[in-house]
């Protein structure tokens, strides 16, 4: 018997451990998916937990967004939106002054063309997201679709979350921006950020672009990403709670503390020793089952998945 209550204690103990070392969540989105096959191919290569966003006008909109959905990945349309500076726009760039009828006809134009989407966000946009009025027609043209809008937060002052009030369309933001420069070392910087975001904080979403550099720099990272990182999907987060206002973070490293995105946290782990009369056999099998499904455990597996699939997998040019 006490040999028994000594195995307990150990598992009891163990699963303490892995309880401590709850796993952060990482959403990385790739925008711009559509224009460049190779670079698209190679991010279709990465782990499934990786989303794409596809601009819905691009030549291989349609095909990309079926090979992602194929593979079991997350597909948002990359909607382009007007931006505050002069800069050439994509067809059907939403601007704040359109009709509701106008921005609902881009948008169903978009869903067409982009299959599978389960979500949405926004390419370019500072003054499309920064107009209350103008993000409040996206978000009732959303709601017919049951689509999520992940706010790439392109400018402080951004309205997508006030704008969703009174729709069903969950809001999600970005935190970091992965490759604002071609310079492996600054994305790298970038990616690390992400990770101690979301190791910090519970939670965090990236994004980065098909662009060789990106690439290269995603394809050893993830390779090493730390044991504490699980990546997940998007959609994961969309119940988390979310800071109201403006969250707009600079790609720059910050000098304070990043706020943290969802104040929600993880709840505490609480462990429940059995009571002394309790069959020993059934209390080890409790916390055998515990164990399994410990984030510890869920990364371990993640990571065998990823590996596995890597040998198995030859990138495709």
């Amino acid at each position: 018997m006490h040999y028994i209550n000594m195995r307990t204690a150990i598992l009891a103990g163990f699963l303490l451990l892995a309880c401590a070392a709850q796993a952060g969540r990482l959403s990385i989105v790739i925008d711009d998916v559509g224009y460049r096959p190779h670079e698209d191919n190679a991010i279709l290569q990465m782990p499934t937990a990786i989303s794409v966003a596809v601009l819905p006008n691009a030549p291989q909109a349609r095909l990309m967004a079926t090979k992602a959905h194929n593979q079991g990945r997350e597909v948002l349309i990359h909607m382009p939106m007007a931006p505050l500076s002069k800069q050439s726009l994509e067809p059907d760039t939403l601007q704040p002054a359109m009709s509701s009828e106008e921005i609902q006809r881009i948008i169903r134009n978009a869903v067409n063309n982009v299959p599978y989407a389960v979500g949405m966000n926004n390419h370019m946009g500072s003054a499309m997201t920064s107009s209350l009025p103008g993000m409040q027609r996206v978000m009732q043209a959303l709601d017919n679709y049951q689509l999520y809008f992940l706010d790439s937060m392109t400018i402080g002052n951004s309205q997508a979350t006030r704008a969703a009030a009174g729709t069903h369309v969950k809001v999600i933001k970005r935190k970091v921006f992965l490759d604002d420069t071609a310079n492996p070392d600054d994305i790298r910087r970038q990616f690390n950020r992400a990770v101690e975001l979301a190791r910090r904080n519970g939670s965090a979403i990236a994004i980065g672009h098909p662009r060789p550099a990106t690439v290269k720099v995603l394809q050893q990272m993830l390779a090493t990403l730390p044991a504490d990182i699980v990546l997940v999907k998007p959609s994961t987060l969309l119940n988390e709670p979310q800071h109201s206002g403006g969250n707009y973070l600079p790609s720059t490293p910050h000098p304070t503390q990043p706020k943290n995105p969802f104040s929600g946290g993880i709840k505490q782990c609480k462990i429940k020793l059995p009571q002394e009369k309790v069959d020993a056999s059934k209390a080890l099998i409790i916390i055998g089952e515990s164990v399994a499904q410990s984030p510890v455990v869920v990364l371990l597996k993640h990571h065998w998945q990823y590996w596995l699939g890597s040998a198995q997998t030859t990138p495709k040019t």
